[in-house]
This record gives structure tokens, C-alpha cells and sequence, in this order.
């Protein structure tokens, strides 16, 4: 009888377990609420630039050097050089769909209306909040296709 009971027990925690975990995917330590109000809160506070851009292995930080990226409030960003001034669209919000391979649960969406020709066009994207700070904004992209891996990082001017 004691035997019985053991084995019981044993399965009611094991049913336990199996409901405590979740499906949503692993988001990386943060709070997906929190990061969205503070990523949209230190986004339009100052100008920034593309500290680095690794596109599938290849360093393409250059392609954007000297550009200065503002984001306002209404969801405009504009990236600005001595040469050129283009504008686009931002958000960031919560992201709680199972349809890709994130490790995320926040996006940072960016979307400049250039032909495909165009650098900027390789910024047009959601990317996967990885981590932030007040004066650092870190991305990445898993391509669905390939699998390959863009990484993109904002930092503060």
C-alpha cells in the first residue's frame, strides 16, 4: 500500500512540473513589460549611432558610419549624415508569438522606406531585443530561411 502511495505522490509532482513550465519562449532574463516602456523611454532621449553590424559573419559596421539616428516619440526615426537624410519607422513592443526561433519576447521593429539597393534596407526588420541599458541597444535577427544570424548594436551618442 505504502508502495502505491509513493508512486502516486510521485506522479502528482511530476504533474505539477509539467504545468509550472511554460512554452513561451526564453526571454532572456527580461521583463518583457518593463523592457518595452524602457527601451521606449531611452530610445527618444539623445542621438545614437550603429556601434556595430555583423550581417550573417560579415562586419558591415562601416556602411553606416557617420550617421546619427534620432528617434522621436511618434515612432519617426531619422538617420542623418553629412551626404544624406533618411526617415523611417520604429516601435518596440512585446512579442508573445511561438511563429519564430527568438530568444526574445520584446521586438524592435525599424523600417526605412529605401529601395532594396540601399544599405538601410538591411535594417528593415523585427529585431530580438538582447539586452539594453540607457546607452546601449542591443539586436539580432535569425534569418527564416537560412538560419543565419544579424546582429545589430545602437549605442548613445
Amino acid at each position: 500500500m505504502k508502495k502505491n502511495l509513493v508512486y502516486v505522490l510521485v506522479g502528482i509532482m511530476g504533474s505539477f512540473s509539467i504545468v509550472a513550465c511554460s512554452n513561451d519562449n526564453d526571454d532572456n532574463g527580461l521583463d518583457p513589460v518593463q523592457a518595452v516602456s524602457d527601451i521606449q523611454s531611452n530610445v527618444v532621449s539623445g542621438d545614437w549611432m550603429i556601434s556595430s553590424y555583423v550581417d550573417s559573419g560579415v562586419d558591415e559596421t562601416s556602411d553606416y558610419a557617420g550617421f546619427t539616428f534620432t528617434f522621436s516619440s511618434d515612432g519617426v526615426v531619422s538617420a542623418s549624415s553629412t551626404a544624406e537624410m533618411l526617415t523611417g519607422a520604429w516601435s518596440v513592443e512585446e512579442d508573445n508569438s511561438m511563429d519564430d526561433s527568438s530568444d526574445s519576447d520584446v521586438d524592435f521593429t525599424l523600417f526605412f522606406g529605401v529601395p532594396d539597393t540601399h544599405d538601410f534596407d538591411d535594417l528593415n526588420d523585427d529585431w530580438d531585443v538582447i539586452t539594453y541599458t540607457a546607452t546601449m541597444l542591443s539586436l539580432r535577427d535569425v534569418s527564416g530561411g537560412s538560419g543565419e544570424i544579424d546582429t545589430l548594436v545602437f549605442t548613445r551618442k
